[in-house]
């Protein structure tokens, strides 16, 4: 039995009637989108239950268009009054809105004609004794670890499944499912120099592809424990290595400054840069919508269009941004099928972890960021930091307190290896990052 209160054929026959309703009041284009989500929570702490939470949730969304004047409204109600209602509210946005030459619907000559399955729906029916048990399992694991670990943030599992569907007026309609599972804990250790928490989490679309409980908890725990004796170091200029979790926000920054609204608004420290080089020749990022169980996967974007494969990033020449076909229209270029964000980003690898310790030789090891301190237009990059001092490529002691900075643009120049310990169940596939070298803020 679905865990869905509605299927796929009465989401179709929903969008339509939106769709048609849309077109009676006088909009000369709409599009329609509307999803159903389910989930379920549970948390527990020193192995009490803390929480357990379930959501369903739906919503249409209505977009219509009046020339290129452009309305919006949304609804959590699928009644047909409900929908009648949301197309003339969006309609009366879009009278007292100002015209809007590059406003529209996609070009139909985009839009997916094909729709391969790329295997992103595995619905996990766990019970919520077995969902606390695990959760027990995973933070009783962590504690284990080590007699200074007598504290917790407890651990979590989580389950959710989604199923939606996209139409507009210019005859494309396009539906999925998929589901998102996940397993976390937060362990705290304490000795006499202080407290320290550390965290460690599995991901995945299928739960057959999650890491254990244990496994999990376990990996926590190690690494509240090695974070004790934290102290800071000297303030210099240090080679730094980010590790694989923290690592994808420096691709998240990339993906920002060459996306369409940071373009058109000229509000990116890469303006202008498509075919320049932006990263150092070690580096090679490629979108890839096709992945089987990947978590960005998908045959078309937001719009309709159909998504492609893409060598983004080729020896860190920069090959392509991230549009819309707003973004696109804005900047006299073409959509690039990523109306709602880019899809899976696979960057090339260039050594192991361990490899990447010796590269480092002496300088910091960045286990986790805090702060927003990142200047998008000149591309100042400023964060504290925690994480582990290296010297001759073995990691010596915990380090905290501290500040790096630099600048994205000499940051992404300055990539010297790429390690291949890449974190499953993230859309940004990447292993830890070395950069030749940062100012390190400490003592």
């Amino acid at each position: 039995m679905s865990a869905f209160s509605f299927s796929q054929q009465q989401f179709a026959d929903l969008v339509q009637f939106t769709l048609d309703e849309a077109r009676r009041q006088g909009a000369t284009a709409c599009d329609v989108d509307a999803s159903e989500g389910v989930g379920q929570n549970v948390s527990v702490r020193l192995g009490e239950v803390e929480t357990i939470e379930y959501n369903r949730d739906k919503g249409v969304g209505v977009t219509v268009y009046l020339g290129q004047r452009k309305g919006h409204a949304s609804t959590s109600d699928f009644s047909q009054q409900a929908l009648i209602d949301s197309v003339a509210a969006a309609l009366a946005i879009a009278r007292y809105t100002a015209e809007d030459e590059h406003a529209g619907l996609a070009d139909p000559k985009l839009f997916a004609t094909s729709f391969p399955d790329f295997d992103l729906n595995h619905p996990w029916s766990l019970p919520v004794e077995d969902a606390i048990a695990l959760a027990r399992n995973c933070e009783a694991a962590g504690q284990a670890v080590d007699a200074r670990i007598g504290n917790s943030e407890g651990a979590t599992v989580s389950t959710s499944a989604t199923r939606w569907v996209y139409a507009n007026s210019l005859g494309f309609i396009g539906h999925g499912e998929g589901t998102r599972h996940s397993i976390s804990a937060a362990l705290i250790a304490e000795d006499d120099s202080g407290m320290q928490r550390d965290y460690w989490y599995t991901s995945a679309r299928a739960q057959a592809d999650l890491d254990s409980a244990a496994a999990v908890g376990r990996r926590a725990g190690e690494r509240a424990v090695r974070r004790l004796g934290a102290r800071r170091v000297k303030t210099g200029e240090y080679p730094v290595l980010f590790e694989a979790p923290v690592a994808g926000s420096l691709i998240s920054h990339w993906v920002s400054a060459v996306s369409g609204s940071s373009l058109y608004r000229k509000s990116s420290f890469l303006l202008d840069s498509l075919g320049q080089q932006v990263f150092s020749p070690l580096v090679n990022i490629v979108e890839d919508p096709f992945l089987l169980r990947g978590q960005a996967s998908g045959a078309f974007d937001a719009e309709g269009v159909a998504t492609t494969r893409r060598d983004l990033v080729s020896g860190g020449v920069l090959n392509g941004y991230f549009l819309s076909s707003y973004s696109a229209r804005k900047l006299g270029m073409s959509t690039t099928g990523n109306a709602g964000g880019p899809h899976n980003l696979l960057v090339g690898a260039t050594a192991t972890f361990p490899q990447l310790l010796q590269q480092l030789g002496t300088g910091l090891l960045v286990t986790e960021l805090l702060g927003h301190g990142i200047n998008m237009v000149t591309g100042d990059y400023s964060r504290g930091a925690a994480g582990f001092w290296v010297e001759n490529g073995v990691i010596q002691h915990a380090v905290e307190e501290i500040t790096i900075a630099g600048n994205l643009r000499d940051m992404f120049k300055g990539i010297v290896g790429i390690g291949d310990d890449v974190v499953p169940g993230s859309s940004k596939r990447v292993g830890s990052i070395l950069l030749d070298k940062l100012t390190v803020a400490g003592d």
